[in-house]
């Protein structure tokens, strides 16, 4: 994924876990697959909202609903090394 796309998420989805984003982005092969799936569902809600045609909203609140998940998932894994960074 395009970095600067990427930080611009990463800005925008956590901000008071920007740092550790960029870390896990970098060292956690999981953490940043969660973070491509996550962009490819947000382009395709955006592609299937704007397209005239598209009158099956199914389909756009699944994705949605996939796309929450993943990022559940994100902050999940934030939680667990932001606690694991202040034991340390």
């Amino acid at each position: 994924m395009n970095s600067k796309v990427m930080n611009k998420k990463i800005k925008n989805m956590f901000p008071e876990y920007r740092e550790l984003m960029n870390i896990l982005k970098q060292e956690d092969p999981h953490f940043s697959k969660l973070l491509e799936d996550h962009d490819e569902l947000d382009k395709k809600i955006t592609q299937l909202e704007q397209d005239p045609v598209c009158l099956i909203h199914d389909d756009i609140d699944s994705l949605k609903r996939k796309k929450l998940r993943l990022k559940d998932e994100m902050y999940r894994i934030l939680k667990i090394n932001q606690t694991q960074s202040s034991t340390s």
